[in-house]
């Protein structure tokens, strides 16, 4: 009985890895990027003291957005809340909402393809740090966050649950 239980384990892992589907975020999704000054301690530390706070000021507004669309309108009504959460930390940043460049990432599994995202980029200084960026619509950005020590096969399968719940 007990050698069963490592048998079926990993007959599951198999039959999920030959017959995975492919998590593909919309292409109505929102992203959200902060790109540090620069890789010092101090900058990358700042990076993530301002995704802290705008994500955490995101999240409660758009939590009632049904779509890209009314995430959107949220996100531009809101720009100068969040010019004044990055400029409580740092007063040397750009801010640009539209069509952005995104480098490919891989988290638990999913491979993010790189390419021109409908975004919320945060570059501060000189943005020549390392980034860190999630998808703000649908709300995977919290997902990630609470996520962090999850297994990946639980993460795809929340992840293709969320954004096909989106996706309708």
């Amino acid at each position: 009985m007990k050698k069963i239980i490592p048998i079926l384990f990993m007959i599951f892992l198999v039959y999920f890895y030959v017959n995975k589907e492919e998590v593909v975020i919309p292409n109505d999704a929102i992203r959200f990027r902060i790109i540090a000054n620069s890789d010092d301690i101090k900058d990358q530390e700042v990076k993530m003291q301002i995704k802290n706070s705008v994500e955490e000021k995101m999240n409660k507004l758009m939590i009632d957005a049904r779509n890209s669309s009314e995430a959107k309108k949220i996100i531009e009504q809101n720009m100068t809340q969040i010019e004044e959460i990055v400029n409580s930390y740092t007063d040397d940043y750009t801010i640009s909402f539209g069509m952005n460049y995104f480098p490919e990432k891989d988290y638990h599994g999913i491979t993010y393809q790189s390419g021109e995202y409908e975004s919320l980029v945060i570059t501060l200084g000189t943005g020549t740090g390392k980034n860190w960026w999630c998808v703000m619509f649908p709300p995977l950005c919290l997902l990630e966050a609470k996520n962090e020590n999850t297994e990946d096969i639980e993460y795809r399968f929340y992840v293709k649950e969320l954004l096909e719940k989106y996706s309708s």
